[in-house]
C-alpha cells in the first residue's frame, strides 16, 4: 500500500537538496568524530555517503521488501567500517539518522500537500508507518555492524598488544631473550606460555633469558604459569634463566613451594648473559 512511483521521483528529486540541508544544519560544535571535520576532503565524503543514502532510501517506495533492503548492505557496511563514523560517538551518528527520518517525514507533508485531496488518511499513514520502520531497521542493522566490526579491531588491537608485551628477542642463532614489563595478568599469562613456546621452536632457540626486572608483582595463578612455561620449554629442550626477580615475586614463589632449585637463576639480565656467553 504504500508503494508509490510519483512519491519516489519525487523524493529521488530532492536527495542533493536534503543533503545539502542536512548539512547546513548539523550540529558541528562537538569536536569528537566527523561531523566536526573541517577538512574539505571528509566534508565531501560525508555529503557523498548522506547522498548514497537518499537515493537508496528512496527505494522503499517502488522495491520490493528483501530488494530494498539487499541495495542498502553496501552502504550500512560502509558507513559501519568507515574510520572517520568509527572515531564518532555513536549517539551523534543516531541523532543524525533520527534527522534524517524527519527530513522525510516533512517531504511526505509537502507532497500530500501539492496533491491535496488526491491520497486518503489511510494512504498518507502508511508511507509515515513505512518511513519510521525502515529507519528503525537500518538504525539497528547499523548499530549491529558497527558493533560488530568495532569488536573485530578491538580485538585485534588486543592481540597486538599482547605480542608486543611478550616479544621473543633473538640474541644469536638459538639464544633469545624474553622481557616482561608491567602487570601480568591471568589472559596476558596465558598468551605468554603460548606464543613463548611457538616462538622458541620457530626461531630454533634453545636458550631463553626471561628477565622479570619489569614486572613489579605476580598472583599466585600468573606464578604457576610463568613456572609451567619454563617445564613447557624443558619439553622442548629449551634451557631458561629467570632474572630480575623482585623480593615480592620470590616471596610468591616459595610460599607456593614452586621449585627454585630446579631452575637457573641470576639477579640481573646481564650476569645471565655473561654467565652464558662466558662458559
Amino acid at each position: 500500500m504504500h508503494r508509490n512511483k510519483e512519491l519516489y521521483h519525487f523524493l529521488l528529486d530532492k536527495t542533493w537538496e536534503l543533503t545539502e540541508q542536512w548539512y547546513q544544519s548539523l550540529d558541528k560544535s562537538n569536536q569528537s568524530g566527523v561531523y566536526a571535520s573541517s577538512d574539505p576532503k571528509v566534508i565531501e565524503g560525508l555529503k557523498n555517503q548522506n547522498h548514497e543514502f537518499h537515493k537508496r532510501f528512496c527505494k522503499v517506495f517502488v522495491d520490493e521488501e528483501c530488494k530494498f533492503f539487499e541495495t542498502f548492505e553496501e552502504w550500512i557496511l560502509e558507513i559501519a567500517q568507515d574510520p572517520e563514523h568509527l572515531s564518532t560517538p555513536i549517539h551523534f551518528i543516531l541523532r543524525e539518522f533520527f534527522r534524517t527520518q524527519q527530513q522525510y517525514l516533512v517531504l511526505v507533508k509537502e507532497f500530500v500537500s501539492l496533491h491535496s485531496g488526491e491520497f486518503s488518511d489511510e494512504q498518507i499513514d502508511s508511507w509515515n508507518q513505512i518511513i519510521i520502520k525502515t529507519f528503525s531497521e537500518v538504525i539497528t542493522w547499523f548499530t549491529r555492524e558497527n558493533y560488530t566490526y568495532s569488536q573485530k579491531l578491538l580485538q585485534a588491537q588486543q592481540e597486538m598488544i599482547l605480542e608486543l608485551s611478550s616479544p621473543i628477542i633473538s640474541l644469536n642463532r638459538n639464544t633469545a631473550l624474553l622481557p616482561l614489563i608491567g602487570d601480568i595478568d591471568t589472559e596476558r599469562a596465558k598468551f605468554l606460555l603460548e606464543n613463548t613456546l611457538q616462538q622458541c621452536a620457530a626461531k630454533g632457540v634453545n636458550h631463553l633469558f626471561i628477565d622479570l626486572s619489569g614486572v613489579v608483582i605476580i598472583d599466585t595463578m600468573v606464578a604457576h604459569q610463568i613456572f609451567q612455561l619454563i617445564e613447557g620449554l624443558k619439553l622442548l629442550g629449551v634451557q631458561s634463566t629467570l632474572s630480575g626477580l623482585r623480593p615480592e615475586i620470590a616471596q610468591t614463589a616459595m610460599r607456593l613451594e614452586l621449585p627454585f632449585d630446579k631452575i637457573s637463576i641470576t639477579s640481573t639480565l646481564e650476569k645471565a648473559i655473561n654467565q652464558l656467553f662466558n662458559d
